[in-house]
């Protein structure tokens, strides 16, 4: 398959401030490859705090890893600074919060229409493109909504302007921060049906961070579960979850609530401890003081290894 884009072994660390002269190392992403193919959804999961929210940056040029390489149809972009203008406008993010991504005081065709201008589409071919772009999102009547503001709007159709702006300029590839995770649940079902139907349309080959896994199950075709800046499993969606190996992704499967008879929510268990900060990471594993199987393990990092087809895991006691 045709690939989109490639991570290459990326590290996004950042320096804070830990007194007046002190800094420290964050080590936000340290050490993830991943790729994803024309048409294909990756789901990147696991808990805040592990890393998926740098990553997507890092994948479409917000922020700068300080090694490994970031490939984008097949060129080298990882320190590239002049010329974005083309990479942007095939590549487009979704931010997670819908209420501080828009400007308020832009109305919803303004929004939609600044993509267009800062990559000089003509002024006469604007109107129908973002009359397209609404209608893609479903917020109809369009000459009704074009002229409202931000303020004006729910959350759900606040989140439906954003994908609006992301997919005006028809990108290759769109990272999907949380987009549904800040919306009410009447509305979450309707944004994942309308995302799938837009990825399916523009053939977008999509990273979709989240730290749902019944999203991930329902809306993408492999999974990476993150944990402290490194991906502990990959594989196809179905596979992961009906063959969890490493066992924080058991540990994250287990938290997912079912539903009694009753219609309540059961939440089956909780994971056990508090992440490592990746300020200071454990050497080693980094899942080892909160592993439930106990025992020792080697002092070195778990590499990846493939259990089945396409399925890896980085354990060094998970098979």
């Amino acid at each position: 398959m045709e690939s989109i884009i490639e991570l290459d072994n990326i590290r996004t660390h950042f320096q804070i401030y830990k007194s007046l002269f002190k800094t420290v190392t964050v080590k936000a992403v340290d050490g993830v490859s991943l790729r994803i193919n024309k048409g294909e959804t990756v789901s990147i999961v696991g808990e805040s705090g592990s890393g998926k929210t740098t990553l997507g940056r890092t994948a479409v040029k917000l922020v700068e890893p300080i090694s490994g390489k970031l490939i984008f149809e097949g060129k080298d972009i990882t320190h590239l600074r002049k010329n974005l203008k083309s990479f942007r406008r095939k590549a487009q993010i979704i931010f997670q919060d819908p209420f501080m991504s828009l400007n308020p005081y832009m109305t919803v065709s303004q929004i939609i229409e600044e993509p267009l201008i800062i990559h000089g589409v003509p002024r006469e071919d604007r109107p129908s493109i973002i009359e397209r772009a609404l209608q893609d999102v479903r917020l109809m009547p369009v000459e009704e909504f074009k002229m409202k503001y931000p303020h004006m709007l729910s959350g759900g159709q606040r989140q439906r302007v954003g994908i609006a702006r992301a997919i005006v300029l028809e990108p290759i590839f769109l990272v999907a921060d949380e987009p549904v995770s800040m919306i009410d649940a009447s509305s979450r079902a309707e944004i994942l049906l309308l995302f799938e139907a837009l990825q399916k349309k523009y053939k977008m080959a999509v990273m979709y961070i989240t730290h749902d896994l019944a999203t991930a199950k329902y809306f993408s075709d492999y999974i990476a579960v993150m944990y402290l800046g490194r991906i502990v499993e990959y594989g196809p969606t179905l596979e992961v979850l009906q063959n969890p190996i490493h066992p924080y992704t058991r540990m994250l499967i287990d938290v997912v609530p079912d539903l009694d008879p009753q219609n309540r929510f059961i939440q089956r268990n909780v994971i056990p401890g508090e992440p490592p900060s990746p300020i200071n990471p454990p050497v080693g594993c980094g899942f080892k003081s909160r592993c439930p199987l106990g025992g020792e393990c080697p002092n070195d990092a778990p590499q990846m290894r493939e259990i089945a087809e396409g399925h890896m895991v980085a354990c060094h006691r998970g098979w």
